[in-house]
């Protein structure tokens, strides 16, 4: 009965207790899988998800996986917050199109998001965007932070750029950077050396905004391609599993315990991986503030987004299953973080 009753107190914006409210805003990330749509573009190696291609792409295909998108987006962090993310970054989408689709989408539409998107030399022509409900997030500047991969650790040579995002949440300056490192394909060893330039692009960009401006209230999140226990995150971003081993200018790292669990974001060979992260820097961690501060971690993965059957049931309903549609969501389970801010006294 506990359970419920606090679910029901989290449906609305403003929570009270005492003489203080508290707002919710959830920040959030989701590797959408494949998100093309059914155009040629000759710069980039789109063509299996093309009319006639490989995957028999078309507009019908198209627009089920606009849906089926829409659908989780609609309800991630809604137990919570009505609304859904304030910020929610995404990966694997081919261009602005896309999110304009799914932004525009009756599921997603009457919140009004707006995205930060940049074009990137990734050779199969994917990138990295960000959502944003302008009624809690304004952006005040963003780039993209070109990754160069080192010689050897990949047969292609270009990887998806990492947008970064600086903007007011609810009135306090916070940076995003969003992320989808190199894969592992070729090997886990062998590509390790480039995941661990991508972070080293995100941990410098963050040094360099502290050294300028002092230190802020950041997150990193993205398909890092690594699990929080990979050096790329513990020893190039210094990430910790525990908030009370953080100090000033290092992150905090909420996924460690549940992957120890065993619990991820997407399975391969009966193993789970939990690659789709979100770390905040030290200033979200002191509950006793006036600003924004992290509560909860939370990976979303609701029985209808699962396979229901077979070998691979309970793994990520994924959009294809070869070059078959298999009319899935994506091959990852999206995640998000539920922050607090006391509002009056």
């Amino acid at each position: 009965m506990r359970k419920i009753l606090l679910a029901a107190l989290f449906l609305v914006p403003f929570l009270g207790f005492g003489q203080k409210s508290v707002r919710v805003s959830i920040i959030g990330f989701y590797n959408l899988e494949n998100f093309y749509d059914t155009i040629n573009n000759p710069i980039v190696d789109d063509e299996e998800f093309l009319p006639g291609g490989a995957k028999n792409y078309n507009s019908a295909i198209y627009w089920d996986k606009v849906g089926k998108l829409a659908s989780v987006i609609a309800q991630m962090g809604t137990d919570v917050s009505a609304d859904g993310p304030a910020i929610l970054g995404v990966s694997e989408i081919e261009n602005d199109t896309v999110l304009n689709d799914l932004v525009n989408h009756p599921l997603l539409k009457k919140r009004g998001y707006k995205y930060v998107h940049y074009d990137s030399k990734d050779a199969r022509g994917v990138d990295v965007g960000l959502l944003y409900n302008p009624k809690y997030f304004k952006v005040e500047a963003s780039d993209k932070l070109f990754v160069q991969l080192p010689g050897g650790s990949k047969d292609a040579y270009f990887t998806r750029d990492i947008l970064w995002v600086k903007g007011q949440l609810d009135g306090e300056t916070i940076h995003v950077y969003v992320n989808h490192w190199p894969s592992r394909r070729g090997g886990e060893e062998r590509s390790a050396p480039a995941r661990a330039a991508a972070a080293t692009v995100a941990k410098n960009h963050m040094d360099s905004i502290a050294k300028a401006d002092g230190y802020q209230k950041v997150v990193i999140m993205g398909d890092l391609n690594d699990d929080p226990v990979s050096p790329s995150v513990t020893e190039v971003l210094k990430a910790k599993g525990k908030a009370r081993d953080v100090r000033e200018g290092g992150l905090f790292n909420p996924w460690v315990e549940l992957y120890k669990n065993g619990i991820g974001t997407l399975a391969y060979q009966d193993n789970w991986n939990l690659f789709d992260q979100i770390m905040i820097s030290y200033p979200w961690l002191n509950k006793d503030q006036t600003g924004w501060y992290f509560s909860k971690q939370f990976i979303f993965n609701k029985e209808f987004m699962m396979e229901n059957s077979g070998r691979y049931k309970g793994y990520p309903m994924r959009t294809w299953d070869g070059n078959t549609y298999r009319g899935g969501y994506s091959d990852h389970f999206p995640t998000y973080l539920v922050m607090y801010k006391v509002v009056g006294k």
